[in-house]
């Protein structure tokens, strides 16, 4: 059904399709409701007949879901690429678990562009039962994909590159079931094909509190920045803020170490010389 809107010039995902269907969220901007009417033609219903069954419009402000699904929604917004790669799992997107640290490692290669990134997770079960989480990560560049992939804690369950969106699905097996509060760490390591582009910047978004949030780039030396900032985005795609320079170390690396990390996305940008 997404494909046949999109013939006719009306881009909704299928994420976003089923979740009309299931009731979790309704059509109510004007590309959306452009959208149920056009349904109605392409099922040959009369006019009116899917508006008809639609609720009253849902008051602004706080009206994201509940839980873990609500969360990451404030932070992504609808219908994200996060969405798109997981499709119906995105509404219980880890919500068995929550973050307390990260510790992401970023390579780029002399080129200028992303070699390599490794992540370190320590995780807490919010209830028993838990043991297992999911991870989508993205690339600015479709040519940048994923060629070698190491779970070092943890059993990797599933390694999925979606092209289209630029996205790597990661299902990652705790290999025992946690008790409620229980912690387990996962650790990943992902190898980098050359993209076209040098790489600019690293970004993590989170939905929970983190207690510590480590963020490393390391740099080629024959692909050194000439200056290096921080910064932090409410949400994906809000202007960034509380930028602040930072110093490139003795080992071609900046770093920047947040405790009690909040809620957003937290990012690296660094810039080249002529």
């Amino acid at each position: 059904m997404s494909e046949r809107l999109k013939a006719r010039g009306i881009t909704i995902s299928q994420a976003t399709l089923s979740s009309w269907q299931r009731g979790r969220s309704q059509p109510e901007r004007a590309r959306s409701l452009r959208a149920v009417d056009v349904l109605e033609e392409i099922l040959d219903l009369p006019a009116g007949t899917l508006r008809s069954l639609l609720g009253p419009r849902r008051p602004r402000g706080r009206t994201t879901p509940p839980g873990a699904e609500g969360a990451a929604l404030q932070i992504l917004g609808e219908d994200s690429v996060v969405e798109k790669a997981l499709g119906a799992r995105f509404r219980h997107f880890n919500q068995e678990t929550s973050s307390l640290m990260v510790h992401d490692i970023v390579r780029i290669g002399e080129s200028g562009t992303m070699s390599g990134f490794s992540t370190t997770n320590v995780l807490r079960a919010g209830r028993a039962g838990a043991d297992r989480a999911l991870f989508v990560l993205s690339f600015d560049d479709e040519a940048a994909e994923p060629v070698d992939i190491r779970v070092t804690c943890g059993r990797l369950a599933e390694a999925t590159y979606l092209k289209g969106l630029k996205s790597l699905v990661l299902e990652i097996h705790f290999g025992r079931k946690l008790a409620k509060l229980d912690t387990t760490v996962v650790s990943y390591a992902v190898e980098v094909s050359p993209s076209l582009t040098p790489a600019t910047h690293y970004e993590r978004w989170s939905r929970t509190n983190l207690h510590e949030y480590l963020q490393q780039v390391y740099f080629h030396p024959g692909a050194l920045p000439v200056d290096c900032h921080r910064y932090v985005r409410e949400k994906v795609g809000a202007p960034p803020r509380a930028q602040r320079r930072i110093p490139l170390g003795a080992a071609h690396d900046v770093h920047v170490l947040t405790s009690r990390c909040k809620p957003g996305v937290h990012g690296v940008a660094w810039e080249y010389g002529p």
